[in-house]
Formats: C-alpha cells, sequence, structure tokens
C-alpha cells in the first residue's frame, strides 16, 4: 500500500514566504539604493531588465517580471510548479519593491562603497531567497535544464549567460561599470553561499581504520558527534574493511584529526563540505 503524501505544514510555507519577501527587500534596496545609481547591475535576468530599463526609460519592476514569463514557463513544463510558484512569488514582489525604492535618493555616493555594501546585501537578499525554495533569475532555470542535455554544469552555463550581460554593460554603460558590477557579483556570490552554508560550515569525513571502534568511541566521548559504521572490502587486498562515516563542523576539524591520527597514523580519511542536514541527532549549535 503506497505511503500517504504528505502537505508542508501551513505555517512553515508562510515562514519560507517571510523570508523571501525579506530577502526580495534587500535585493530591491541593493539594487535601487546602490547599484542602479552608480551605474552597476547584477548578473542573469535582472541584469538584462536593468539595461533594458535604462535604455528604454521604463519602471525596473516591469521588465523585472515580463522577462521572467518565458522562463517561468520553461520551468513549470520542466521542474515543477512548486518551485515555479516560489520564483513567480519572489520576482512579483521584487518588482513591487524596486518600483517603490526608485523614488528614494541612493544612500552612499562613493562607488567604493556602493559596491561592497551593495555586494553584501544583495547575496543576503538572494541567499534567504534561495534558501526558502525560490529565485529570481530565469537563467538558472534554462541552466537546470540545459545541463541535463549539454556536457556542462548549472554554473558554467549560468556563467556563459553572465558574460554577455557583463559585456553588454560595458557597451551600453561603461567599462568601468561593468567591471564594478563582476566585482559587486562576486561578493554577491561569496555571500549567498556563506547564509546557504552558515557561518558554521558543516564537512563530512569518511574513515578507513584497522582501529575504526576506538576511534568511532573516542569521537562520540570527546565531540558528541554520532558515528555511522559501514562495511567494505578493499579491491586490492580483499580484506573486509570497517568504515566510518561522521558529520562535524569546520571548527571541529582539527580535534578529529588528532582523534584519529592518536589512534591511527595511517587511517584513510576523506573530507568533503556539506551544504545542509535534516534529522538524526546532528545539533550544529551544540558545543563540545
Amino acid at each position: 500500500m503506497p505511503s500517504e503524501h504528505r502537505k508542508t505544514p501551513w505555517w512553515l510555507i508562510l515562514w519560507r514566504l517571510l523570508w523571501m519577501t525579506i530577502g526580495t527587500f534587500l535585493v530591491a534596496l541593493a539594487l535601487e539604493q546602490f547599484l542602479i545609481p552608480h551605474r552597476m547591475i547584477d548578473g542573469g535576468v535582472v541584469g538584462i531588465a536593468i539595461i533594458v530599463s535604462h535604455l528604454s526609460h521604463t519602471p525596473l519592476g516591469f521588465w523585472t517580471l515580463l522577462l521572467n514569463i518565458p522562463f517561468l514557463y520553461l520551468g513549470y513544463r520542466e521542474i515543477g510548479k512548486t518551485f515555479v510558484f516560489s520564483t513567480l512569488y519572489s520576482i512579483s514582489f521584487l518588482s513591487v519593491w524596486v518600483t517603490i525604492l526608485a523614488h528614494w535618493p541612493p544612500l552612499v555616493d562613493s562607488y567604493f562603497l556602493a559596491t561592497v555594501f551593495g555586494g553584501l546585501i544583495l547575496g543576503i537578499g538572494v541567499g534567504l531567497i534561495l534558501r526558502n525554495g525560490g529565485s529570481l533569475d530565469g537563467t538558472e532555470i534554462v541552466s537546470l535544464v540545459l545541463s541535463e542535455r549539454l556536457d556542462f554544469s548549472v554554473g558554467e552555463i549560468v556563467m556563459f549567460f553572465n558574460v554577455f550581460i557583463f559585456s553588454a554593460a560595458a557597451i551600453f554603460f561603461s567599462l568601468e561599470s561593468a567591471m564594478y558590477s563582476v566585482i559587486v557579483y562576486y561578493i554577491a556570490y561569496r555571500v549567498i553561499d556563506l547564509v546557504l552554508q552558515g557561518l558554521d560550515e558543516m564537512k563530512s569525513v569518511v574513515i578507513i581504520s584497522s582501529q575504526a571502534k576506538p576511534i568511532a568511541e573516542a569521537i562520540m566521548a570527546r565531540l558528541g558527534r554520532g558515528v555511522t559504521h559501514l562495511y567494505g572490502r578493499g579491491g586490492y587486498s580483499g580484506e573486509d574493511k570497517e568504515i566510518l562515516f561522521v558529520i562535524v563542523t569546520r571548527l571541529e576539524i582539527s580535534k578529529l584529526r588528532s582523534i584519529i591520527e592518536a589512534f591511527d597514523p595511517q587511517a584513510f580519511v576523506t573530507i568533503e563540505n556539506v551544504h545542509d542536514v535534516m534529522g538524526g541527532r546532528f545539533n550544529k549549535r551544540s558545543i563540545h
């Protein structure tokens, strides 16, 4: 008998919509108060909308919504209605916010301050939207679809689009504006990662050792982290191997290394970044 499909609780949906609304306000604030007054743009469809708005002397909010409609239709067909609804919600509120904030005077006159703080605020806003299931950029939808058909990653396709967008900024604004825009984009990109991953970045660690049991006991005792025991067989030696899997924070990596080296300096260890953890007993805020 198939399991019953569980719907997302209404309070969680409202919570995500609230954060997406805050995120769209921050993006609009970065655009209208920092970037656009200094002739800088963002990447993706928003960047195209800024250029078209500048050339046609028409509201940015109108173009932000209009230019994304074809991408939303594509996303509905290829990805799903939940993602498209969240994206439409985010884009609609962004259009409203930029229309309101367009009448406010710029907050700073300095190109340097506009670049740094514009990138920071933009990154926080976009990060909040992405973290709660929304999106502002139709080129990401195209990239997701094309990545399944072409031998390129989503990031590579997005970068391909942005090369042309920033080149257009150099033509229609100035080379200096385009170069500042690239710096803004880089700052925002790094801040988005920070918002999505959190300050306390997590790592997944795989340990293969003949001393697996005492190492696991030490990790649980000294770090307070749960350890999963896996079993495999060496491809070369044919010997049975006990494998440990554990999730720790970035700050706990040094202590974990010390534990492993104390029991088995020859242990084989791999460490990878983890974007998020759900379920289990993992608690990012615990201190050991």
